[in-house]
């Protein structure tokens, strides 16, 4: 086991509220993928610090595994990538400003071009580099963010014809509904997109790289897969939403976890926390752990979120602090030091993040995502 990324903490020191994340389980979750889409490519998408686990450690790891490419949403997530000597294809899905451009080129980044003057600029900065970019065109087929509306698209892609300075290397939109019970919209969206392929053929022409399938395409529109897909969520063991279908078995790969800071009794009718919002008509025991909403454990978790403590699952009593939580364990037993699982496994309890995302009100995404670079990630 290894602390992410510094020498300043050994298993010994390292902060007791940490992340610890299973890198052979990662490696399992992506071979079932592969087995589930055949022939298609895999492109492993790391943003937003590789959904919580950590950018770098996750990157690498998929690198090792053969992954065909990577996907982050920010010029800097690639940079840093390529800094840590990461060569793999990696393709950044966010808009790009023009001043950015050389940057891409010079790290050997894929960009996406999503309109006729992102691809124009793209090309000049290219020219005037004496290189050529590799672009992937991205068409917009009912997401209404980036892309250039699929009814438009072919003036994109005759566009790219006259770009002389510009490989083509994909072309690619993105599913609104693909993880929902009713897959009509994402249908639609599927047809709009086949429909702008067709213009490579009509014009014998090869075809780029035609990818669409997120987490949800993967697991639910196997007709989606064309020749790459895109994971994200599942690729970390977590499918998309509630209705989806688990078609492939993938299983979490995050484990949250703290220990017991502080051991009280809580005399009956003695509020706990900011807002005494919580109070017990009898005396309780009540333990303090130190992470809080600046670790990005959600504040509306308190008085609904539990925990597990010695195989029980305990719940957090009082207003969630920046720093420390209260949990009540009633007349329970827990020790100085004894591990809080705030996600994950222990015994034949679990915490999941659909469990605190239904908590909190948002969904996992989030709650992955928003797990604060102070606490640290351990890799195994």
């Amino acid at each position: 086991m290894s602390a992410a990324s510094s020498n300043l903490f050994d298993d010994e020191s390292i902060r007791p509220t940490r992340v610890e994340v299973d890198l052979g389980q990662l490696s399992r979750n992506l071979a079932a993928i592969r087995a589930h889409v055949g022939s298609a490519k895999v492109m492993a998408v790391v943003k937003a610090n590789a959904y919580g686990h950590g950018l770098v450690a996750v990157a690498q790891e998929m690198v090792r595994c053969g992954v065909d490419s990577l996907g982050v949403a920010l010029l800097e997530e690639a940079v840093i990538l390529r800094q840590a000597g990461i060569t793999a294809p990696i393709l950044v899905f966010g808009g790009i400003a023009e001043t950015q451009i050389p940057i891409f080129i010079r790290h050997d980044l894929t960009l996406t071009a999503p309109s006729i003057d992102k691809l124009r600029l793209i090309d000049n900065a290219a020219s005037s580099m004496g290189v050529t970019a590799r672009v992937h065109l991205k068409v917009d087929t009912g997401m209404e963010r980036l892309g250039i509306h699929h009814y438009s698209a072919e003036k994109l892609q005759q566009a790219s014809l006259q770009a002389k300075h510009v490989q083509v290397e994909g072309i690619y939109s993105h599913f609104a509904n693909a993880d929902a019970a009713d897959l009509t919209h994402a249908r639609t969206q599927l047809e709009r997109f086949l429909e702008v392929l067709s213009f490579y053929e009509k014009h014998s022409l090869p075809t780029p790289l035609r990818h669409i399938a997120n987490s949800g395409g993967i697991l639910q529109l196997p007709e989606s897969h064309l020749d790459l897909v895109r994971p994200g969520i599942m690729l970390y063991g977590v499918y998309p939403s509630e209705e989806c279908a688990r078609s492939v078995l993938i299983q979490p790969a995050l484990t949250w976890k703290s220990h017991v800071a502080y051991f009280k009794v809580v005399q009956s009718n003695s509020p706990v926390s900011y807002g005494s919002t919580w109070e017990s008509d009898h005396a309780v025991r009540v333990v303090t752990v130190p992470v809080g909403y600046g670790d990005g454990y959600f504040r509306a978790l308190s008085n609904k979120a539990e925990v597990i403590i010695r195989g029980q699952r305990h719940p957090v009593a009082g207003r969630v602090c920046m720093d420390q939580i209260m949990v009540n364990l009633e007349w329970g037993t827990a020790y100085y030091r004894d591990e809080v699982i705030l996600l994950g496994k222990q015994g034949k309890q679990q915490v999941t993040a659909e469990d605190l995302a239904n908590w909190a009100g948002t969904i996992p995404y989030e709650v992955l995502t928003n797990i604060n670079t102070r606490v640290p990630r351990v890799y195994y």
